[in-house]
């Protein structure tokens, strides 16, 4: 039944062992910003357990406005990458592979929060999502810098052996607000229409690219749904999205993480129906790179959807392996089910779904 996700694939330069990666979760217990032993152990733990590759938690790129969080780990102090990484050494002590996440809150994060309470707060155009002015628009020269922050925490992942990086570009966060016409509006490169608000994230790709190589692969996460407005779309049509898509491709990205809140929910409902492609599908038939689905996925043995709630629509292992079989996707991320259990993804592999429990919230209290 599980034959597919436990097969081998090749992304640019790196091997995986299986489909399944852990999906990035905020966990904020890192203290200062450091990840310490106990977060080192908690990936290496996945690692040890069947999953193909770890993306981590959101950590924060150099730019002191960029979380809200002190307990959120950061990419660029000196004692943070150093903890970053003992948490590689000990995920490839284990065979596993990883890849940071790197982010920046933009205007998630309030004035005044955060581990730099006085660094100001980065933005597109100093506008809420409400499309309130309440910030200056940054100059194209501090945009600038918001590129090279990405990319020197690309190079010191390389640099510390990590496998991959993605690049965190959905939600509603700073590459986020970049797309969303609501809240960029800009009229130099970075503004205009929906692939020319793609080129903040172009610039970071093809920097990374410079830092790290040809064969280091590059992934951008990014969604049509943002956590200030659920019902936000960047892109309406197919057309609109292979246009925005091509942008990175362009750039030189290796893989498409497509967020979704529900995997199985079509994309285009009004082009190929109810049972019709997910995000995930859409990206990888408009461009030809891997990609990678994520929603509700793995909660217990029928799949059952927490994000929805009690009541939640179901869908088993046999829909999710019957898609694969399907080349809609390449690769599928589960994030709260590993959270909860480091073995999930052995227990799914030796058939021991049985074992899988309902997710209960007071696993984020833990470093399971």
């Amino acid at each position: 039944m599980t034959r597919t996700l436990f097969t081998p694939f090749k992304l640019n330069g790196l091997q995986l062992k299986n489909r399944i990666v852990m999906a990035p979760m905020t966990r904020s217990f890192s203290p200062g910003g450091i990840p310490g032993e106990n977060v080192a152990d908690y990936y290496a733990r996945r690692a040890e357990a069947d999953v193909g590759l770890i993306v981590t938690e959101g950590t924060t790129v150099r730019r002191g406005g960029s979380s809200n969080d002190p307990n959120v780990p950061n990419f660029f102090k000196p004692e943070a990458l150093a903890g970053w990484g003992r948490v590689v050494e000990k995920v490839h002590a284990k065979g596993g592979a990883i890849a940071p996440q790197i982010w920046h809150q933009g205007m998630v994060r309030k004035p005044g929060t955060g581990p730099f309470p006085d660094a100001p707060t980065d933005s597109p155009s100093g506008v809420t999502h409400s499309g309130k002015q309440v910030l200056d628009a940054p100059t194209t020269a501090e945009v600038d810098d918001m590129v090279l922050a990405y990319a020197d925490a690309a190079a010191d992942a390389k640099r510390l052996g990590f496998d991959s990086v993605e690049i965190h570009g959905a939600h509603g966060y700073l590459i986020d607000e970049f797309f969303w016409d609501v809240m960029n509006k800009r009229t130099d490169r970075y503004g205009g229409s929906l692939p020319e608000r793609a080129t903040f994230a172009a610039d970071i790709i093809r920097e990374i690219r410079k830092r790290t190589g040809p064969d280091f692969p590059i992934i951008l996460r990014y969604s049509q749904w943002k956590q200030q407005e659920y019902t936000a779309r960047l892109a309406t049509t197919p057309d609109a999205l292979e246009a925005f898509l091509k942008v990175f491709v362009d750039a030189g990205v290796d893989c498409l993480h497509v967020s979704q809140r529900r995997y199985w929910e079509p994309e285009f409902p009004e082009i190929d129906g109810e049972n019709g492609l997910n995000g995930a599908g859409w990206a990888k038939k408009l461009t030809g790179l891997p990609t990678i689905t994520v929603g509700s996925v793995g909660l217990n043995g029928d799949f059952i959807n927490a994000f929805a709630g009690q009541g939640a629509p179901q869908r088993s292992l046999d829909d999710l392996e019957a898609r694969l079989d399907r080349g809609e996707f390449d690769l599928v991320a589960v994030g709260r089910a590993i959270l909860q259990d480091p073995d999930w993804a052995t227990k799914v592999k030796e058939g021991r779904v049985s074992e899988l429990s309902d997710y209960d919230a007071k696993s984020l209290a833990t470093l399971y």
